[in-house]
């Protein structure tokens, strides 16, 4: 009795133990698996056996040679991870990349200054002056409206449809002139205004205002009271220098030299055109000449710094001593001598500002140029504006006739003056 009690009780656990592992295996293979009460039964019923008999031996000799369930499942899971790392597709998608931008070319391109352009000519009358004004009045190929042109409050009187001319004409008196009087002259001021409105009712204009004054110089040669004169008649040596009273002027012009050039303000490397003239009236035909000139940074000759450019009766030695083009021109009236002068700043002035002065003088035009009339310019030696170049070989040395038993009728010399122009601004 007691071998077979032992015998079914090795029995009861050999079966417990074959289910557990079937309980296992069906896990594996999606199987219901045996519920949870009979396997803690069964596996009490095995914890209860005594550990140190032979039947329990036995069967854990037996259950060696059966799968081990724990065994399984890890293999089950190194299976999985082989599967999980195996070799995948390579990705073909990628993150898109952003256009690059192209380079900008170099452009050819220079930021010119604007000049100023010669639109605006006047010529005074007796007692009237007329001014001309073109059209294209910033010289842009823009033209103007008429309407916001005037001369001191007053209309265009006409207009040069061929030339797109306009033309103002007035009495000196009229039109908002200003009479001023100087040592030597009575001069009449008028104002002309360009004065823009907006276009087309919007709020911007295409053009600046602009204004430009006009002068109308008339000398002051005989007196001008209302009173007779004390004798009544005029003897002939006041008659004689009456008419030998010479009005001089020195004027900026435009590069054409056809107008008075109406702005001050030139940039280092332009040139300045400067033209002497005189008004010889009941002369006889007469010549100017100019001895020299100086330039300053302040109106008075006697400051420093100065620099004097035309010297020795008439030698442009500016070109002998910076090297520049400075020169006179070549003569085309007896009245006028031109000549060009590159711009230059002083130095020690901040300012940029030149005054030009210059000592002028008239001859009879019938008298040969000789080395105390002359105009020369240097470039690879010495040459005269007169086309007499032989006049300025001494502008090496030193120019002039010994006064020794010499009149200034023999020169030929009428009269002298003295010219200022300024300020000219000169900006670098």
């Amino acid at each position: 009795m007691g071998l077979v009690a032992c015998f079914s009780v090795e029995f009861l656990l050999f079966l417990a133990v074959v289910l557990s592992v079937e309980q296992w295996s069906g896990f594996q293979q999606g199987q219901a698996p045996v519920r949870f009460q009979q396997q803690q039964t069964s596996t009490s019923a095995s914890q209860q056996a005594p550990q140190g008999s032979a039947y329990f031996q036995a069967s854990r000799t037996g259950m060696s040679s059966m799968v081990d369930p724990w065994r399984l499942i890890q293999e089950g899971n190194s299976q999985s991870k082989q599967l999980m790392q195996g070799p995948v597709a390579p990705l073909t998608w990628q993150y898109p990349l952003m256009p690059e931008e192209p380079l900008m070319p170099e452009v050819p391109f220079e930021l010119r200054t604007p000049s100023p352009s010669v639109s605006v000519a006047a010529r005074c009358g007796e007692n009237f002056v007329q001014v001309e004004v073109k059209k294209d009045f910033y010289g842009n190929g823009q033209f103007v409206d008429p309407a916001f042109l005037s001369l001191g409050g007053c209309g265009a009187v006409g207009e040069d449809p061929d030339a797109q001319i306009l033309i103002f004409e007035t009495e000196l008196q009229t039109c908002g002139s200003s009479l001023t009087m100087t040592a030597d002259a009575l001069v009449y001021t008028f104002t002309l205004r360009y004065t823009p409105e907006t276009v087309g009712g919007t709020p911007i204009v295409r053009a600046e205002a602009a204004v430009v004054p006009i002068e109308c110089h008339y000398p002051r040669l005989h007196n001008v009271s209302s009173n007779a004169l004390i004798p009544a008649w005029v003897p002939f040596a006041a008659t004689r220098v009456g008419e030998e009273v010479l009005v001089f002027s020195l004027k900026l012009m435009t590069d054409d030299w056809m107008f008075e050039r109406p702005a001050n303000q030139y940039f280092l490397g332009q040139f300045m055109y400067f033209e002497a003239s005189m008004k010889q009236y009941n002369h006889v035909p007469l010549l100017i000449f100019i001895d020299e000139c100086v330039a300053t940074a302040v109106p008075d000759v006697n400051t420093v710094p100065r620099y004097s450019f035309v010297e020795n009766h008439g030698c442009m030695v500016d070109a002998k001593l910076t090297g520049s083009p400075s020169r006179f021109m070549r003569r085309v009236q007896n009245d006028k001598l031109q000549f060009q002068l590159e711009a230059f700043r002083f130095q020690q002035a901040g300012s940029g500002s030149v005054y030009v002065t210059c000592a002028l003088k008239a001859v009879i035009a019938s008298t040969p140029t000789n080395p105390e009339s002359k105009a020369c310019s240097f470039a690879n030696g010495w040459t005269s504006a007169d086309e007499n170049d032989q006049v300025c070989m001494c502008c090496d040395s030193t120019c002039g006739y010994s006064r020794k038993g010499r009149s200034l009728s023999d020169s030929g010399l009428v009269s002298e003056g003295e010219a200022t122009i300024g300020p000219i601004v000169i900006s670098e």
